[in-house]
């Protein structure tokens, strides 16, 4: 299985889909999300679950920055800015709910940009094909989806690209 997107271009994601682009929410929060294709699904997926982390975050947060997470994903293509509009897969709370408190389920559950305090940053976008369907419900956590699709996994993809501060 492969995963690809043109966002993301000699290693590095385009400042639109970040804190230099020119959509976000009314907390500052970059909203413009990343297109992606996934390729070469093994025979048997039902389903495709989605996470776009920053491990690189641990050095100003102390923790993974959970960037946008989806599940029940049933196609192979997302398009730019979908994660605004998508009604056919379900969307995951992202990291940015944690440390702005005030988004609400609509901005929590949806693509949170990239946007590194303190050096450039490696972001990780991570599909997995699964064998079936998740019971998760819109503004799940990394940890639901985790334990939920475990036993399910058919293959994983990823790729990684950075943003700089």
């Amino acid at each position: 299985m492969q995963v690809t997107s043109s966002a993301v271009q000699q290693g590095v994601f385009a400042d639109k889909y970040g804190k230099r682009g020119n959509q976000f929410s009314p907390n500052g929060m970059p909203t413009y999300s990343i297109p992606f294709e996934i390729s070469e699904a093994p025979p048997g997926t039902k389903s495709f679950v989605v996470v776009l982390e920053d491990k690189d975050a641990i050095t100003a947060s102390g923790f993974v920055w959970i960037h946008w997470l989806i599940a029940n994903l049933k196609r192979t293509s997302v398009a730019e800015n979908e994660s605004q509009r998508a009604t056919d897969y379900v969307q995951g709370a992202n990291s940015w709910a944690s440390v702005l408190g005030q988004l609400d389920i609509d901005e929590a559950s949806a693509y949170g940009g990239m946007a590194p305090p303190n050096c450039k940053h490696r972001y990780e976008l991570i599909v997995y094909a699964l064998d079936c369907e998740l019971a998760l419900s819109r503004g799940f956590r990394f940890n639901d989806l985790h334990f939920a699709m475990q036993g399910h996994i058919l293959a994983q993809a990823s790729l990684t690209g950075s943003y700089d501060v």
